[in-house]
């Protein structure tokens, strides 16, 4: 099975920075897309950002450009989200996210393995 363990959220002022990991147990070679997401308190999932980690293609959210950057560490089988110029608005319980279906672009649908979160709060 693949098991997704998220860390590093906290409290933090706007314009801090903060970098998650996920640590990913289980195969990656079968994982075609890698991805974060996040969940505002009473709102809905949106995506922020996504790796092709075969190709290292990457995607982010418009409201995150320039200011995140989603990377793997493949030795240490770990994703992280450097999230830098934070804002209140980024306040969100943040998701690691997997799936094994190839596609030639890494969207923000269909992702079957999920990790448990970590909360991220700017204020």
């Amino acid at each position: 099975h693949v098991q997704l363990v998220e860390s590093g959220g906290g409290s933090v002022q706007p314009g801090g920075s903060l970098t998650l990991s996920c640590v990913v147990n289980g195969t990656t070679t079968s994982l075609n897309c890698m991805g974060w997401f996040r969940q505002p308190t009473g709102k809905d999932y949106e995506g922020v950002a996504s790796l092709d980690p075969f190709h290292g293609a990457t995607n982010y959210a418009d409201f995150v450009k320039g200011r995140f950057t989603i990377s793997r560490d493949s030795a240490k089988k770990t994703l992280y989200l450097q999230m830098n110029s934070l804002k209140p608005e980024d306040t969100a319980m943040y998701y690691c996210a997997a799936d094994p279906r190839p596609r030639r672009i890494c969207d923000f649908n269909h992702y079957n393995y999920w990790g448990q979160g970590t909360q991220v709060t700017v204020s």
